[in-house]
């Protein structure tokens, strides 16, 4: 599979068919010191799976960042949002002022819809709602405009609504950006909404790549069809009193 500039690749699959286990491998996070046994990872034409630690280190803090799951679990509970934005930033770039911190941070923040950015800078994570905590992992995520944004079902934890809207927010910093996005999500709908890509992972292996179109109206392998079946559909009739 390959993510060109710009573009949004989704990856679907079961629980357990290693979709996250995918993204982790790219960012060099692989549980358990776990390292690549099998095929190549390539980046810009350069084959991160052959490179020091080192050099995946300078990669993954300015060219590829990565927006998990669970928003909580990357924000600390016993630190302002501020100030944890000023270490994100400053991990990318360390003569950053405090002033332009702010700047950056606050700028980021309503970019992805945050109205009262200067609210939620001076906010702790606990005081946020799961909506505006995985805004703001995403907000710092993108804030080094990395060519690459891997996003481990970034909203699974939000409400439909919600859901909705972080998905937009996703597509508009794409096109802001030319950022290429990877995202794994098992809900067809945001995958058919977001993406330009799709690929279907099953049992650890990917079994059909292709356009949107191609994943969702003509798919081939018998997996892909059985996942498409799965999608809960409105039936029946309403009734009213």
């Amino acid at each position: 599979m390959e993510a060109k500039q710009g573009e949004i690749v989704s990856i679907v699959g079961e629980s357990g068919s290693g979709k996250s286990t995918l993204l982790r491998a790219i960012m060099g996070l692989l549980p358990s010191g776990g390292t690549v046994v099998h095929g190549k990872i390539c980046f810009q034409g350069r084959e991160l799976t052959a490179m020091s630690e080192a050099e995946l280190q300078v990669i993954r803090g300015k060219h590829i960042a990565m927006v998990f799951q669970n928003p909580g679990e990357t924000l600390d509970p016993v630190k302002r949002v501020e100030s944890q934005y000023r270490e994100s930033i400053r991990a990318h770039e360390r003569q950053t002022s405090k002033s332009r911190c702010h700047e950056l941070a606050e700028k980021m923040l309503q970019a992805m819809h945050l109205a009262d950015a200067k609210r939620v800078l001076r906010s702790y994570p606990v005081q946020l709602s799961g909506g505006m905590k995985q805004r703001v992992g995403i907000a710092m995520s993108m804030t080094a405009r990395p060519a690459l944004l891997l996003a481990d079902e970034p909203t699974s934890a939000l409400d439909v609504t919600i859901q909705a809207q972080v998905a937009r927010e996703m597509r508009e910093l794409r096109d802001q950006y030319g950022t290429a996005i990877v995202l794994v999500t098992h809900n067809m709908g945001v995958a058919s909404y977001l993406s330009d890509k799709i690929g279907v992972m099953n049992h650890g292996r990917l079994v059909e790549f292709g356009t949107r179109d191609q994943i969702i109206f003509h798919p081939e392998e018998a997996y892909t069809k059985k996942l498409l079946e799965a999608v809960p559909k409105l039936g029946g009739e309403r009734y009213a009193r």
